[in-house]
């Protein structure tokens, strides 16, 4: 590769991923209250110490003190170069290594800036729904929808107010602040006409966060008559929708174990639901849902429960969420698809019956077994020998989308019996039927390849066979991941006080700016604390600095090692990495600590520098200087 890799686009790389799902495709984690944990696959353990915090975007194991960021985790993991492990990951985040440094520009900060003027947005729809001097009309609206204004507070619901510039006049006072807002979505610039206004007006605005509690976008409700019902903020940089569901962070947030997430289609359905206690709700944003969202929701819990009206366009709906759910549906995973009565919506129905009968429905809500055979057979008559026929045709490529495991046997003989057909049998016609699609679409092949990157980032050579190749993603490849030994036990815990720092500016990067950009004194350029007085400048430099981010700078030796061994020193964290005491108050007194004790040896090397002259020999001015120091000294 020519040119070195931008420090700027490696950051912006981490930005786009999640750490669990990088890590989740190759050792299988679980969740833990607010992390996801696993055996260490970097030595060798019984017990789970290995934990990966989502938050925060690093893992670490408490066993042996491996830890880092997505991209260090790869290269340890599969034993790859620096390079080769920003190639892989760029592909699974469909992004190109720039060859040069100016090739990237500015865009990471960029998205960073969005981040901060989306946050200003909520902040001002916020304060329009209790100061606007229309708020009124948004107020009886949510109370006529039962909404409570802890509700409002925990979504945090806005009003966007009528008028084509409030958010324009509020937050675009220059010409990049604008840009921003364009850029985020929430200005419509027409520059034929040379206009620039709010996208949302007159609406109730619901803000939408990412798994990681950003906002990144916004749908609103409309007051009036306008069209659409509902709006949704565009793709940007930031969003992208067919990734996201509105209320999953929240339904995270609220359980710290969540055992099922019910689908619903709507803003409100999620908001009325946890108003009625039902807090583990989440909708898509005008989007179908799909092998992406289900993906990324199996990974938080076991059951998605899909919700629909039980109109013709609900059951349309649901056939193509039984599509999406097929590969996404590993041993252990559950889904099932609740029907309401023509003319309800989760919103009407939590309110008359009550949220106790409405998790009742939820309970009896139909599983993704049943459901696929029981659409498939609609109209068929399966005592004929046509109807079996015809449920076999329609139905095996559908199993034959399970990834394979016991759920997927079980399909295939819940199919033989329903049909009367052998499982030999059913295996040649879904040859046949392969075998005809594929005569239908004869570049069939060069778009599976195309199109093959549901787990770009472990190349085909790394797998054991064809049968384990991304198409089949409950199976990870066999890998032989760089073995280190298990920690020492730590006699006293905080020793190292260069290294503690390091640990808590790494886990807490935001409070680097409070130290003013101070630096420790360095006379034998000491790894530590040259890494210690780099990492001050840094955070002081980029007080948005992330952990990841930072794990992403110094993914060579020593400095890797010097962090992993900071992370182990900061034992303010539990093995659940949650913080015991106050990092920010660890952080200032071990920095002054280390301060002090610079000033202290240093004026010891002054005071023995003169005292060895001896007494009887230095000068007024000299004895002087000598008291001086020792006063100095003793202050300390």
């Amino acid at each position: 590769m020519a040119g070195l890799i931008p420090q700027s686009f490696i950051d912006d790389l981490l930005d786009r991923l999640d750490i669990v799902e990088v890590i989740d495709r190759r050792v299988s984690l679980k969740k833990s209250g607010k992390n996801y944990t696993a055996c260490c696959p970097f030595h060798d353990e019984k017990t789970p110490s290995f934990s990966v915090n989502q938050e925060k975007q690093f893992y670490y194991c408490f066993g042996c003190g491996a830890g880092g960021n997505a991209l260090g985790f790869l290269m340890d993991y599969e034993r790859m170069e620096f390079p080769r492990a920003v190639e892989a990951l760029a592909d699974a985040a469909g992004l190109e290594v720039p060859k040069e440094a100016l090739a990237f520009r500015e865009q990471p900060q960029t998205k960073k800036n969005i981040y901060t003027i989306l946050e200003k947005a909520a902040a001002f729809y916020s304060d329009q729904l209790k100061q606007h001097p229309q708020k009124q009309v948004a107020v009886d609206y949510l109370k006529k929808r039962g909404l409570s204004g802890e509700i409002a507070r925990d979504f945090d619901i806005g009003y966007a107010p009528p008028g084509w510039d409030n958010l324009l006049k509020h937050l675009g006072q220059n010409e990049e602040d604008r840009q921003l807002l364009i850029d985020g979505g929430m200005l419509i610039e027409k520059e034929e006409e040379n206009k620039l206004y709010d996208r949302f007006r007159d609406r109730i605005i619901f803000p939408i966060r990412d798994n990681r509690g950003r906002i990144i976008a916004f749908g609103g409700r409309v007051l009036g008559d306008d069209k659409p019902k509902y709006l949704n903020s565009p793709e940007t940089p930031v969003f992208h929708k067919s990734k996201e569901l509105y209320g999953l962070y929240q339904s995270r947030k609220s359980n710290r174990q969540l055992q099922r997430l019910l689908i619903v289609e709507g803003y409100m359905d999620v908001v009325a639901l946890a108003q009625h206690g039902i807090n583990w709700a989440a909708a898509t944003l005008g989007t179908a849902t799909s092998t992406d969202h289900l993906t990324r929701v199996f990974r938080q819990c076991p059951e998605v429960v899909f919700c629909f009206d039980g109109d013709d366009a609900g059951r349309k709906a649901a056939v193509r969420a039984l599509e999406s759910a097929l590969p996404a549906m590993e041993d252990g995973r559950q889904a099932k698809f609740l029907f309401l009565p023509q003319g309800e919506d989760p919103d009407s129905m939590v309110r008359d019956v009550g949220a106790n009968n409405f998790i009742r429905l939820i309970d009896k809500a139909e599983p993704l077994e049943q459901y696929l055979f029981n659409a498939q057979a609609e109209g068929l008559d399966l005592n004929s020998l046509d109807g079996r026929a015809r449920l076999t045709t329609m139905a095996a490529p559908l199993i034959n989308k399970l990834p394979n495991g016991v759920f997927k046997e079980l399909m295939w003989e819940s199919l033989a019996e329903r049909t009367g057909l052998s499982r030999n049998k059913l295996s040649e016609i879904l040859s046949q039927h392969q075998a005809n699609h594929a005569d239908q679409q004869p570049d069939n092949r060069k778009s599976r390849e195309k199109n093959s990157n549901n787990y770009p980032d472990a190349p085909p050579e790394y797998y054991q066979d064809d049968s384990a190749a991304p198409d089949n993603p409950s199976i990870r490849p066999v890998k032989n991941p760089k073995q280190r030994p298990a920690l020492e036990t730590v006699l006293e815990p905080h020793s190292d006080k260069a290294l503690y720092a390091i640990g808590i500016l790494t886990l807490f990067p935001n409070l680097g700016s409070r130290l003013d950009g101070r630096q420790l004194p360095n006379p034998e350029q000491e790894n530590r604390l040259t890494l210690l007085n780099e990492l001050l400048a840094l955070v002081y430099k980029r007080p948005d600095s992330s952990t990841h981010m930072i794990l992403g700078h110094w993914l060579e030796a020593p400095w890797k090692g010097l962090i992993e061994q900071g992370l182990s020193a900061a034992s303010l964290f539990d093995s659940n990495m949650v913080a015991e005491t106050d990092p920010e108050t660890e952080l200032s007194e071990t920095v002054s600590y280390l301060s002090k004790q610079f000033k202290q040896a240093d004026l010891t090397l002054q005071v023995d520098k003169l005292a060895a002259e001896g007494y009887g020999q230095l000068s007024k001015e000299k004895l002087q200087q000598l008291n001086q120091l020792i006063k100095q000294k003793h202050e300390l």
